[in-house]
């Protein structure tokens, strides 16, 4: 049983005329006749009484009729739903980002995304910049953005953004060598973070082994070392994003410690499907980098 044969159907019943069915149809009459008779034939039920020049539907004609009908309801309501989706009108898009990236940088690009798509619902997990690569990579989310580079043959990676990481403590007037490094107690994120990732690299291109760092306590996230930098217990390096307020109000204050910018980097897996929904978020993340 196909869908033509329950089209072909339908219009007969509805008709109880085979010529016509088939001049609505823009089909031949034979055609029209051949459906249904392919219908009988495949399921030893008569749908219809041949009455002279004319046809009725039988009782199983009857019954048939408001099942055909349903089915070709719900068929058409999947082809409209596969037609939105394909036209953006609808879908679900799922997005994981780094704890920087998903609390500062995103928010105003994912919104510039629902103004241009309001029918495209975004999922966006938070995750640390390992993580959420993971998550790209078992195809739990569509796309991700993070900070730093991953290093991951599957994924594809480019560059979408960028930040300032800015070492900060709660008391003014520190002079940054290789001594206060030493003695520095450290507040850090979590192995994997790409906020931690990121001033390693700074310290080994200096010459500094991360592993001599006096680390004082490790966070789960930006937010929670800002408080305990801003409580005393340490110093740390921080997005910009994290903490440009604690420094507007002098709750925090910058050492000087040269920094290259950090890339926020977009990944998506190289040889899965890419939907039209992430495309169009790409897009908007380009734009915004312009």
């Amino acid at each position: 049983m196909t869908l033509e044969q329950l089209r072909i159907f339908i219009a007969v019943a509805e008709r109880q005329h085979v010529t016509r069915a088939a001049e609505a149809l823009h089909i031949t009459q034979s055609a029209a006749s051949n459906a249904i008779a392919a219908l009988e034939a495949q399921y030893g039920v008569p749908l219809f009484h041949r009455i002279g020049r004319r046809i009725e539907l039988t009782e199983a004609g009857s019954m048939f009729l408001d099942e055909a009908r349903a089915v070709l309801g719900r068929a058409s309501a999947a082809e409209l739903a596969l037609a939105d989706y394909g036209a953006l009108k609808r879908g679900t898009l799922r997005v994981v980002a780094s704890q920087t990236v998903a609390s500062y940088w995103l928010p105003a690009r994912l919104a510039a995304f629902h103004a241009r798509y309001p029918g495209i619902a975004i999922e966006l997990s938070i995750d640390n910049s390992e993580g959420a690569a993971r998550r790209v990579l078992d195809g739990v989310a569509e796309l991700g953005v993070v900070e730093g580079t991953i290093n991951e043959p599957a994924l594809a990676s480019w560059t979408v953004g960028e930040d300032r990481m800015l070492l900060v403590g709660a008391s003014a007037g520190q002079v940054v060598d290789e001594g206060w490094l030493r003695a520095a107690r450290w507040i850090v994120r979590e192995q994997g973070s790409g906020t931690r990732s990121t001033f390693e690299a700074v310290l080994r291109a200096r010459g500094f082994d991360p592993q001599d760092m006096n680390i004082a306590m490790v966070m789960p996230s930006n937010e929670a070392v800002c408080s305990a930098v801003e409580a005393g217990a340490g110093v740390a390096v921080l997005s910009e994003f994290v903490v440009r307020r604690a420094l507007a109000v002098g709750d925090l204050h910058e050492y000087a410690l040269p920094m290259p910018a950090r890339p926020f980097h977009a990944l998506r897996h190289k040889e899965r499907y890419r939907t039209r929904m992430a495309d169009a978020l790409v897009a908007i993340l380009r734009e915004k980098q312009q």
